[in-house]
């Protein structure tokens, strides 16, 4: 039988296997011979040691698409940055270091902004424009009124996705109307799994339908920039590809060069100011880190 781990706590972990359950299994001792860790994600082979507990054993870890460390979690296809349009305001330059995050690690990116409600057209507007020339599709809904919920699911539909952003935003609500029609499980999320929820802050992938899964990722939480060095975060802006053709200099960054194709594209609009403010403060803050090296 096959499944997904959605979450390991002590030792076990929980494997949804669609239209059966949620079953509590242990990792068989070969994976500890050969060092390999199962991690949440995980598309998995079990046996059934206990049909009425929903319990049996990890056989066969399958091959991952891909491996995230912070946090350790298997197989994400996608992530949904969730962001308020108000109340709190939109902070871009936190979004910014998301979407750099989320492009170092990989993973195409989904731009959510709730409470829709209580803002109007025109903030609207002002936030579609600002990634209108970037390769970021932007979602407005309201988790209260529960408008958008149904183009935000058919995104997410088939793919495992990470959610991340500030506090605040309505995170946990959206899950919860992205849930609102699935049925409870075969075996009910199990006391085994609430027994830990509140004693420990695990990865933990939610089963929105049979192979729809999201999670949310304390884990990306921590907003520094790795490894990245200031010359790279050209290539985290899309939108400016377009446009660096007609910089003077091939190792333009597009800071104070005289000739510089972007800034031109600035000038005309065809770049987003608060995506290029960002970007100029990011690169301030990668040189004064860089500085502070030596």
């Amino acid at each position: 039988m096959q499944g997904k781990i959605i979450k390991g706590i002590a030792g076990f972990y929980y494997v949804h296997v669609p239209d059966k359950g949620i079953y509590a299994c242990k990792a068989k001792g070969i994976f500890r011979k050969e060092n390999i860790k199962p991690l949440v994600g995980d598309n998995v082979d079990i046996e059934i040691t206990h049909v009425k507990d929903f319990e049996g054993n990890i056989k066969t870890i399958l091959p991952r698409r891909n491996e995230l460390l912070r946090p350790a979690v298997a197989n994400i296809d996608q992530a949904l940055l969730i962001f308020a349009m108000t109340k709190p305001e939109p902070n871009f330059n936190l979004l910014d270091r998301f979407l750099i995050m989320m492009r170092q690690q990989g993973l195409e990116c989904i731009l959510c902004f709730n409470k829709s409600d209580l803002s109007d057209s025109a903030q609207k507007e002002y936030i579609a424009q600002i990634y209108k020339h970037s390769e970021y599709s932007s979602l407005f809904l309201s988790a209260e009124k529960k408008e958008g919920i149904d183009a935000l699911a058919q995104k997410l539909y088939g793919k495992t996705t990470a959610v991340a952003g500030p506090s605040g935003v309505g995170k946990s609500s959206i899950i919860n109307c992205l849930q609102k029609d699935k049925q409870m499980e075969t075996g009910e999320i199990s006391e085994k799994i609430a027994r830990g929820k509140h004693t420990t802050r695990h990865s933990e992938l939610i089963t929105i339908s049979g192979n729809t899964y999201i999670m949310d990722t304390p884990g990306f939480s921590a907003l520094s920039l790795f490894s990245l060095e200031k010359e790279q975060l050209k290539d985290y802006y899309p939108e400016f590809a377009s446009y660096e053709s007609e910089c003077h200099f091939l190792t333009c960054t597009h800071i104070h060069e005289p000739i510089c194709g972007v800034r031109e594209a600035l000038t005309k609009g065809l770049i987003s100011q608060i995506r290029y403010d960002n970007y100029a403060a990011l690169y301030r803050e990668l040189k004064e880190k860089e500085k502070r090296k030596y």
